[in-house]
C-alpha cells in the first residue's frame, strides 16, 4: 500500500463517515474504480476508529456528562439524571448491533463487499432517508428519547452492517421517523457510533497483533490519524449545514451514485455506451 492510497482512503472515510452517504460503501468502491488494490476490512475498521476519536472530541461535554452521571448513580440504570440517561440510551441502542455484528462475523462479511449490494443499499436507503426527512416532525431532541426509541434506532443501526447502507444515514433516518430534529438525530447517531466502532476496532487490533502483522498495524495507525483529521472537519461541516438545511443534497447524491452503480454492475451502462 502506498502513502497516497492510504491518504486518499482516510480522506474518503473521514469526509463520508458522518454524512448519510455510507463511508464503508465508498471505501469498497474506491478499489473497484481505481487501480489500487482492495485495502481489506481491517484497514476500513481502523479508519473508522479515527472517526470516533473525532466524535469524542466534538461531543466531549456530553461524554463527560455521561461519565459523571453513571458514577453518580452507581451504574444503576437511571433516566432521571440526564448524563446517566444518555449513557443508558446508547447502551440500549448498541446491543442489537453487537449481536448482529457477532452473527455476521461468524458467517463471514467479505461477500457483502460487492458493488451490486452497495448500489442497491445506497439507492434504496437514500430514498428511505428522503421519505423520513419529508414526513418526520422536527420536535424531539435527544433528551426526549426513551428506551424504546433507543432500541428502534439500535435495530436500524444493524442494517449498517451491510455496506452502502450508511450507519449514520440509517440511524438518522430512524431518528427522523421518530420526530427528532435533524441536528439532534445526527448528534445521537454520532454518539451511538462510539461503542460499536470502538468494539470493532479493538477486535481487529487484537487480530492484527496476534497475527504479528506489524506492517498492517502501521498502516492502521496512520489511517486512524489521517481519518481523524478529515472526520473532525466533516462533523463541523455537517452540524453547520443542518442548522438550516435538509438532507436532500445527500439523497440526490445517493440516488445518482446508486443508480450508476446498478447500471454499471449489471452491464446496462456498457450496452448503453456501445
Amino acid at each position: 500500500m502506498t502513502n497516497i492510497q492510504l491518504l486518499l482512503l482516510s480522506a474518503l472515510q473521514g469526509l463520508t463517515e458522518f454524512l448519510p452517504v455510507s463511508s464503508s460503501g465508498h471505501l469498497i468502491l474506491f478499489s473497484k474504480f481505481t487501480s489500487f488494490p482492495d485495502q481489506g476490512l481491517a484497514l476500513d475498521v481502523a479508519m473508522h476508529v479515527g472517526s470516533i476519536i473525532a466524535v469524542m472530541i466534538y461531543f466531549s461535554e456530553e461524554i463527560w456528562a455521561m461519565i459523571k452521571g453513571v458514577f453518580k448513580t452507581w451504574f444503576i440504570p437511571n433516566f432521571k439524571n440526564a448524563g446517566a440517561k444518555l449513557f443508558w440510551l446508547i447502551v440500549i441502542g448498541t446491543i442489537p448491533a453487537v449481536i448482529a455484528g457477532l452473527a455476521l462475523k461468524t458467517y463471514g462479511m467479505e461477500w457483502l463487499r460487492d458493488s451490486r449490494i452497495v448500489g442497491w443499499t445506497i439507492l434504496g436507503f437514500g430514498i428511505v432517508l428522503f421519505i423520513a426527512d419529508r414526513i418526520g416532525m422536527t420536535i424531539r431532541k435527544v433528551e426526549h428519547l426513551g428506551a424504546l426509541d433507543a432500541l428502534l434506532i439500535g435495530l436500524a443501526q444493524c442494517l449498517a452492517l451491510i455496506p452502502g447502507t450508511s450507519r449514520s444515514g440509517i440511524t438518522i433516518t430512524m431518528g427522523r421517523f421518530l420526530g427528532m430534529e435533524r441536528r439532534e438525530a445526527a448528534k445521537f447517531a454520532m454518539l451511538l457510533s462510539i461503542p460499536t466502532i470502538a468494539a470493532a476496532g479493538m477486535l481487529v487490533g487484537w487480530e492484527l497483533y496476534t497475527a504479528g502483522n506489524f506492517q498492517q498495524i502501521i498502516y492502521a495507525v496512520d489511517g486512524i490519524t489521517y481519518s481523524f483529521i478529515f472526520s473532525i472537519l466533516a462533523i463541523y461541516g455537517m452540524m453547520w449545514w443542518l442548522k438550516k438545511s435538509t438532507f436532500l443534497p445527500f439523497v440526490i447524491y445517493r440516488v445518482c451514485l446508486g443508480g450508476y452503480l446498478l447500471l454499471n454492475s449489471y452491464g446496462y451502462l456498457d450496452n448503453f455506451l456501445k
